[in-house]
């Protein structure tokens, strides 16, 4: 085994830093960390931006995401201080707390909001919303699984993972939210192409997904509402008031942003409501028209620096399970940035995934931050 070379404190701001996490500060990734700094400002300043007229106090919506935001920081050191092989010999307990927070979730403890049953109330008016907790412990489950038979991953070892992941994805179509399922769906891919399952059971998982979807919308499994915004996509020139609205609200408010953008807190639109569910979903309308086409390139370029990193990370664990890890999270983190980006540029349907970092809700905000911490504790132990 390589040991990692011994290296030295060098004062007191060293010391307090091994003590919070266990690493040494030079063995983390600051690339990545510095790009993920710079999303969540930019994410603040754009939740800010987009909510200040809806309330009377303009920092409402802020102040909620800021308190999420100190709770992701502390997820993020406790995730990071944990040696991530420790996930692994706890992948089986991690897949149990998966599907027990999820069926509690559609059971009488949960809360129903807006059309789904996806939440737990909190005091304070918070609410834990489980399908996002649940693709950090899917991808650490899956991952320890297939690790572990890595070298046998046959016809019957890729039917046993797809039946580990169809339990969670048939609890969450019960709250019903297909956007969070599609989301395990590119994760189960990433993490098989990964461990080296040959291309054409890869093609037939895809099919199978895509026929698994096609059921969902035909069989009355979703709520009409959840239908049309998923088929709005097809005909955006239909009912300008119904489904399509959204996304035609969208669009426009993008591409009044021009090169340079309105400046911030100086979009016509954002400030007076015109895109419904900007401040979550949407939530990338408001850079494009604020930032313009500078603004939203500076944001992709940040996501891209995450991917990349995370990729890299991947190439550079030392261990089987830290590369499925970093691809379950690439692949979650990916599907997330493309699948919501391009509805609101009406080349993606309308599925209520929120934009990584950026958009307003403190269980996503938090859980992204808790697997984010996973890649850079895998990095961090690279030498070990």
């Amino acid at each position: 085994m390589t040991l990692a070379p011994r290296r030295l404190d060098r004062g007191p701001a060293d010391s307090t830093f091994r003590r919070l996490t266990g690493l040494d500060w030079r063995d983390l990734d600051w690339v990545m960390i510095g790009a993920i700094v710079a999303i969540l400002a930019l994410g603040l300043t754009m939740v800010a931006s987009a909510t200040r007229s809806l309330t009377d106090n303009p920092y409402y919506f802020l102040q909620r995401q800021s308190a999420a935001l100190a709770v992701g920081a502390v997820a993020f050191l406790v995730v990071l201080r944990i040696d991530y092989r420790k996930w692994r010999d706890f992948s089986l307990l991690a897949y149990i707390a998966a599907v027990a927070m999820l069926f509690l979730v559609v059971s009488p403890l949960g809360t129903n909001a807006k059309g789904a049953q996806a939440w737990f109330a909190l005091p304070g008016g918070f609410h834990f919303e489980p399908s996002e907790w649940s693709k950090f412990l899917i991808i650490v489950a899956l991952a320890g699984y297939v690790n572990e038979h890595r070298n046998d991953i046959d016809p019957w070892r890729i039917t046993v993972i797809l039946g580990l992941a169809l339990v969670p994805i048939g609890l969450v179509q019960l709250q019903p939210d297909l956007g969070t399922n599609m989301v395990f769906a590119a994760i189960v891919i990433g993490l098989l192409t990964v461990a080296g399952v040959k291309g054409r059971y890869l093609v037939v998982i895809a099919l199978l997904a895509a026929t698994g979807i096609y059921a969902v919308v035909t069989l009355g499994l979703l709520k009409q509402y959840q239908i049309d915004r998923l088929t709005s996509v097809l005909n955006p020139n239909a009912e300008q008031l119904g489904a399509a609205y959204n996304q035609n609200q969208s669009k426009k408010t993008i591409g009044a942003g021009g090169l340079t953008g309105a400046g911030l807190f100086q979009g016509k639109q954002t400030g007076l409501g015109y895109v419904p569910e900007q401040h979550t979903d949407f939530i990338f309308t408001a850079v494009g028209e604020e930032l313009g086409f500078v603004g939203t390139a500076l944001l992709l370029s940040l996501f891209g620096i995450v991917m990349w990193r995370t990729w890299r990370t991947a190439r550079l664990s030392r261990d089987f399970f830290g590369t499925l890890v970093c691809a379950g999270i690439f692949s979650m983190f990916g599907f997330q940035i493309f699948e919501n980006i391009g509805m609101t540029m009406g080349i993606m349907p309308v599925t209520g995934i929120p934009l990584p970092l950026v958009s307003y809700g403190g269980s996503s905000l938090v859980a992204t931050l808790a697997c984010l911490a996973l890649v850079v504790n895998v990095h961090a132990r690279r030498f070990t």
